[in-house]
């Protein structure tokens, strides 16, 4: 069931959930639910959900490559979805 899709009411929530205090951190959220919403799964929004209990200067610092994750957070999948985060940031939206 963790490769479902996420619906509607799980990704609202999820969207809340990813509001940060760093506007820096809100772009790299911003345009990754802009190139990857509509095909979220549960397991990708799980992940998401762990690397947001980070605090913003420790996600930014993920966000940016200047550090990997490490502890209870050093998973695969939390490296995808990082990986995801990490793609397509500077380039033109469409």
């Amino acid at each position: 069931m963790e490769d479902a899709l996420l619906d509607e009411r799980a990704l609202s929530k999820l969207k809340w959930r990813c509001r940060r205090g760093l506007l820096e951190n809100d772009l790299f959220i911003e345009r990754f639910f802009t190139n990857y919403e509509s095909g979220l799964t549960v397991r990708q929004a799980d992940s998401l959900n762990a690397l947001m209990d980070l605090a913003d200067n420790d996600l930014l610092d993920l966000l940016l490559a200047r550090k990997e994750p490490e502890g209870d957070i050093n998973t695969s999948d939390v490296k995808q979805v990082l990986q995801m985060l990490r793609t397509n940031q500077f380039k033109e939206r469409p």
